[in-house]
């Protein structure tokens, strides 16, 4: 008798949730202004996506041409799956020590899973994601990205 009450009790828990839904949809379905469903296609140039939206990795650089990633190469130990590689070389200051600068900061976007565990870590942050989403390609190495600009220096106080 008990497991009879529970079925009948589930069957109505169940159509109460599906009019609740179908409430929903049709009051959408009777009053199609205000739908908020972007048309992406067709509203491509007027489109903007969230702040907090996770498109891809990039290092943004100031009017001067300055980043502020050290070259440190913490973004790449703890990417998951090795979408991050930090070349760095050795350069000899003014006053005789050695120290390294960053070469090239190369991006995987085909690997990356988008986890934000680079940005995250960073010390200097030197990395955020980006707004761009449209990365379909025919071919695989058009997804690899050299985060540093050509001729791009350190910010100074960045250490």
């Amino acid at each position: 008798m008990n497991s009879i009450v529970k079925y009948i009790t589930d069957v109505y828990r169940a159509v109460k949730s599906l009019v609740t839904g179908m409430k929903v949809t049709g009051y959408y379905f009777v009053h199609p202004g205000e739908i908020v469903t972007q048309q992406y296609p067709e509203n491509r140039k007027e489109l903007v996506m969230f702040e907090r939206f996770r498109g891809e990795v990039i290092m943004p650089h100031d009017d001067n041409n300055q980043h502020k990633c050290t070259g440190c190469g913490i973004c790449q130990i703890n990417c998951p799956n090795g979408s991050i590689e930090v070349k760095s070389i050795q350069v000899e200051t003014e006053d005789g020590k050695k120290k390294r600068v960053l070469d090239q900061h190369i991006y995987h976007l085909s690997m990356c899973t988008f986890c934000g565990l680079c940005i995250k870590t960073c010390p200097s942050n030197a990395l955020k994601f980006g707004n761009e989403f449209e990365h379909a390609v025919f071919t695989k190495s058009k997804l690899t990205k050299v985060l540093n600009r050509p001729g791009s220096t350190l910010m100074k106080g960045v250490q």
